[in-house]
């Protein structure tokens, strides 16, 4: 084999390593990637913070895990950057539905931004569950940026069927 066919052929393995690896990751993150809409209507920003929110990304990563036992589903979302009041919970359809409002915090006063990669604003998250919930008993706590969630799983009640003849 030629020196050009060798480096063809290590260009092309590396090629197929490399989109197989875009297209693993775009499947993975997929459902996490998760959008973020301004809280103001365009015209109306009068604060810098609002101003800030106008410019941030509207997509940002809100990665989950999801285990479960024989009693409990548990739901981890990083979350960072929130207060306990911005999060609403809630379960629709065995559904569980997280949302929030991310606020911008700004420390410093003085200067312009550079880069800002992390997104601002409201935002709702969808995690299909893996049982049947009892929602009325979740509990939920928000600690280091992650959104810890514990929901018991419903009783299975079995209901016996009495067939009759005829």
């Amino acid at each position: 084999m030629s020196p050009l066919e060798q480096i063809h052929k290590g260009a092309s393995r590396a090629w197929d390593y490399l989109t197989e690896g875009w297209h693993h990751l775009r499947e993975r993150a997929s459902q996490a990637l998760t959008h973020f809409s301004p809280t103001t209507q365009r015209g109306q920003l009068e604060t810098t913070e609002e101003q800030i929110m106008e410019s941030a990304s509207r997509w940002g990563l809100l990665a989950a895990e999801i285990q479960e036992d024989d009693k409990t589903v548990t739901v981890q979302l990083e979350v960072p950057g929130m207060e306990v009041s911005d999060f609403d919970i809630e379960v629709i359809d065995n559904t569980l539905v997280v949302r929030g409002e991310k606020r911008v915090v700004r420390e410093q006063s003085e200067g312009r931004y550079y880069m800002m990669e992390r997104a601002y604003g409201r935002f709702e998250r969808a995690l299909p569950l893996p049982a049947e919930v009892n929602e009325s008993e979740a509990r939920a706590k928000y600690r280091r940026g992650v959104l810890w969630i514990s929901l018991p799983k419903a009783r299975q009640t079995k209901h016996r069927i009495e067939v009759k003849a005829g």
